[in-house]
C-alpha cells in the first residue's frame, strides 16, 4: 500500500502561492464534497461510506479518501481487532471546513435557483 504522502498533490506553483487555489484543490474531486458531508456528523466505516454514496466505485472512494488523508482533512483509524476495523473521521483541520462547506451549499443553492434548477441535499 502506498504511503499517504504518495497521494499529496504534485508540485503546482499556483497552489503553493494562492490560498483560493489551495483550498479548491483540497476540495476538488467528484466525490470529495459528498465524503465530507458523510463524515461531518460522525466517523464512518468504508462500507458505510460506500453505501451512502451510490455510484461511487471502490477505487474512486479509496483514492479520494487517501487524498483527503494526505491533505490532513480525514483521519484513518485502524483498530486492533479481528477482523480489523477501519474508521474514517474528520480531523480538526477537516472540521474547520464545515462553515466553508455550509456557505458553498448556500451559494450553490442560490446559483441553481438562478439557473432555474432545484437544489437538493448534497450526496
Amino acid at each position: 500500500m502506498k504511503a499517504a504522502r504518495d497521494y499529496s498533490p504534485k508540485i503546482d506553483p499556483l497552489r503553493d502561492h494562492c490560498p483560493v487555489r489551495a483550498a479548491i484543490d483540497v476540495l476538488s474531486g467528484r466525490w470529495k464534497p459528498s465524503i465530507l458531508w458523510e463524515l461531518k456528523a460522525e466517523a464512518r466505516r468504508y462500507s458505510d461510506l460506500q453505501g451512502a454514496l451510490p455510484g461511487i466505485s471502490a477505487q474512486a472512494l479509496t483514492l479520494q479518501l487517501r487524498q483527503l488523508e494526505s491533505d490532513g482533512i480525514v483521519l484513518r483509524t485502524v483498530y486492533a481487532e479481528i477482523p480489523a476495523r477501519v474508521e474514517y473521521s474528520l480531523t480538526d483541520h477537516g472540521r474547520s471546513l464545515s462553515q466553508v462547506m455550509d456557505e458553498l451549499e448556500r451559494w450553490g443553492a442560490r446559483h441553481l435557483e438562478r439557473e432555474g434548477k432545484q437544489a437538493c441535499i448534497c450526496r
